[in-house]
């Protein structure tokens, strides 16, 4: 088991910044695969950033390219969210994930931080 606890959401205006975090704890050895998702009122959750945790190497949705940056902390298994120039539509419930060693799919989630940019 992964447990997953995220922090750092608010509202902020269009165009400022924001730093999420997510605290991993458990099974944390087996980490294989971290990411942000994001569900806005009444669409489907989508996902935002994904990063492997041994290689560092990261993926991005088109929407967030250039504005978002997902990063780590291997010795504390923490895993953040850079948000600058945000804007009104990345308003939503920003959830962090882990797909562990050996998984095909998200098998951990936390309870997600809300997000609201206002115009």
């Amino acid at each position: 088991q992964v447990q997953l606890v995220e922090s750092g959401g608010g509202l902020v205006e269009t165009g400022g910044s924001l730093r999420l975090s997510c605290e991993a704890s458990g099974r944390t050895f087996s980490l294989s695969t971290v990411g942000w998702f994001r569900q806005a009122a009444g669409k489907e959750r989508e996902p935002v950033a994904a990063m492997r945790w041994t290689s560092g190497s990261a993926e991005y949705a088109d929407s967030v390219k250039g504005r978002f940056t997902i990063s780590r902390h291997n010795v504390n298994n923490l895993v953040f969210l850079q948000m600058n120039s945000l804007r009104p539509e990345d308003t939503a419930l920003y959830y962090c994930a882990v797909k562990p060693v050996g998984a095909i799919t998200w098998l951990y989630w936390g309870q997600g931080t809300q997000v609201t940019v206002s115009s």
